[in-house]
């Protein structure tokens, strides 16, 4: 699951990942965070500069193989429209 939140200001991408914990275990979690970031960063030409890019882990990313991981990021960052997110009052 990916979300994608345009700043007006020109700073560079900037990524976050999520790795719950029904995931696996810490190092399980630390490990697929570690891919993420690795298959994302190959990834930051396609994206557009002052973009938040948040991409949440699956349990069935840990037995995903490296060139899934980074066809389905950048899948994800094809689909997801760039439109200005606004968190909801609670």
């Amino acid at each position: 699951m990916t979300y994608l939140r345009a700043n007006s200001d020109p700073t560079p991408v900037r990524f976050g990942f999520i790795v719950a914990k029904n995931v696996g275990n810490a190092v399980n979690r630390n490990l697929i965070r570690r891919r993420l970031k690795s298959a994302s960063f190959g990834l930051l030409s396609t994206v557009r500069p002052g973009t938040d890019v948040v991409i949440r882990a699956l349990p069935s990313a840990n037995t995903a193989s490296w060139a899934t991981l980074q066809a389905e990021i950048a899948v994800a960052l094809q689909k997801v429209p760039s439109r200005e997110m606004v968190a909801s009052p609670k």
